[in-house]
């Protein structure tokens, strides 16, 4: 079973440290994986780490993850080739697909060399949950803030479009993140943004967004429009989730 309508996740956080690994799931996937209404089998998990460059290092340690978590994950990777014969048919196969962070410049580039947009859309329409962390969460906007190209922040405005939104990740520890936010929407240069605070989600219906989440107490998202020649930003209280 997966998601009865096109479900998003888009988060800042979802990995802690594990009691026995060095990586464990947090409560943002464990939602992503209840959104998708998996009943009688263990839920199948895509994990994508386009973003790091498929460092096997991080995708051994999703496995770990995902078998402490009773999921089946199967990592896909396109360096230096994909490694499975029929990606369209894994991507449908499963029940989330999780995006690792890392840059969200060479992830988007990378995916369409690959013709992975269009993919994931029919997955997305599909009911398959789409979800990720950081790049793994700009890249089903129209773009966001991103260090992919040095330490200073710039915009990416090439992103999927699935969902017709900015998306400001990191925006409670990344001190640069919010003020060029605000400039980018004031310009023109992104749409309204969603922004989450680290270890806050946001929940998409099609592409309605119907609230936010968090695995840590005290954290916001926020919605940032614009007004004239300037930004406004409203605070929305996300509810926290089981084993925060």
């Amino acid at each position: 079973m997966t998601a009865s309508e096109p479900t998003i996740l888009a988060t800042s956080g979802g990995l802690r440290a594990g009691d026995r690994t060095r990586v464990a799931f947090g409560p943002l996937v464990h939602h992503a994986v209840d959104l998708a209404g998996v009943t009688g089998r263990r839920p199948r998990i895509l994990y994508v780490g386009t973003a790091i460059g498929d460092a096997e290092v991080f995708a051994s340690r999703a496995g770990e993850a995902a078998r402490i978590a009773g999921y089946d994950l199967t990592p896909l990777m396109l360096f230096p080739m994909p490694n499975l014969d029929d990606v369209e048919g894994a991507v449908l196969d499963h029940d989330v697909v999780w995006v690792m962070g890392g840059s969200v410049a060479n992830l988007l580039a990378v995916w369409r060399v690959h013709g992975l947009g269009p993919v994931f859309r029919r997955a997305w329409e599909a009911g398959v949950v789409l979800t990720g962390v950081s790049a793994g969460s700009i890249c089903w906007f129209e773009g966001g803030t991103t260090d992919s190209f040095g330490p200073e922040l710039r915009p990416v405005t090439d992103g999927l479009g699935l969902l017709p939104y900015g998306n400001g990740v990191h925006y409670d520890s990344d001190a640069g993140r919010r003020p060029l936010v605000h400039r980018l929407v004031a310009d023109g240069t992104l749409p309204t943004t969603h922004c989450t605070d680290d270890g806050v989600g946001l929940l998409y219906r099609g592409t309605e967004l119907t609230g936010a989440v968090t695995e840590t107490p005290g954290k916001g998202a926020y919605i940032v429009t614009r007004d004239g020649d300037a930004a406004t930003e409203e605070r929305v209280e996300p509810i926290l989730l089981p084993g925060a």
